[in-house]
């Protein structure tokens, strides 16, 4: 499946995942200058842009530029850009940046540079859909927790923080004076999102299998038809004085 198709797939479960709690606690502005870090096809500014009230001006950051061509179509200011070295002058006027499925994409370095780089733009940021590394399958199998934390271990790979990630995160905005609010956002995938299901279900045992060669053997007839696969959800409000 393209990256593209997987993230169109992706969208209506993310859309309901995300918290909309957090949007309300956003500080109320007359208009808005959105920054939106690897933004992928977009789908953050279609779930979020409806929720905001004002005008608004989105800045969509991706290196990939044929994910940004299909950002751009649906609105907004395209930039091609490596989001792990973007400093505040990258981010004109932001007056909220956001995120969705990045930070357990990240290194520890380059998670400690996005939240410098948030923090020292002095707005809100919403970073949504990050995995924490728990996942419960129904019915439960005696595997389950195996290859889960196979699964873990792999999104660790190369330095990737993977499912501490957002712990990490909101301890280092907290340590330079930002408060944070964390909200759960699942994914809940049953009959309805059968596709999806499957897709993300496979992509899961894949990744702990090449993580725990052992696992190939013991889930060769290991599958689900549900799933709950929790992410954590953050609002970042600036330190006193911006």
């Amino acid at each position: 499946m393209r990256f593209e198709d997987w993230l169109a797939l992706r969208e209506p479960a993310d859309a309901a995942a995300r918290s909309r709690e957090l949007v309300e606690l956003l500080p109320p502005a007359g208009s808005h200058v959105i920054h939106d870090l690897g933004c992928g096809t977009g789908s953050m500014g279609r779930w979020l842009a409806p929720l905001l009230p004002g005008p608004q001006h989105w800045i969509l950051h991706d290196r990939d530029p044929d994910l940004l061509a299909v950002a751009a179509a649906t609105g907004g200011e395209p930039r091609q850009s490596d989001i792990t070295r973007l400093d505040p002058s990258d981010l004109p006027g932001a007056t909220l940046i956001t995120a969705s499925a990045l930070l357990d994409m990240l290194t520890g370095d380059e998670l400690t540079r996005l939240v410098r780089l948030c923090v020292d733009a002095g707005c809100p940021a919403l970073l949504t859909l990050s995995v924490v590394g728990r996942v419960e399958l129904t019915p439960a199998d005696p595997l389950d927790r195996r290859v889960e934390a196979a699964f873990n271990d792999h999104q660790r790979r190369g330095g990737r923080l993977g499912p501490d990630a957002p712990g990490v995160a909101r301890e280092q905005f907290e340590q330079l004076g930002a408060q944070v609010i964390a909200r759960p956002s699942p994914w809940r995938l049953g009959p309805a999102q059968a596709e999806l299901a499957a897709q993300w279900f496979s992509g899961w045992v894949g990744a702990a299998r090449e993580q725990d060669p052992e696992l190939a053997a013991a889930t060769g007839v290991y599958t689900r038809a549900s799933a709950v696969v929790h992410h954590a959800d953050l609002l970042v409000l600036p330190r006193s004085g911006g």
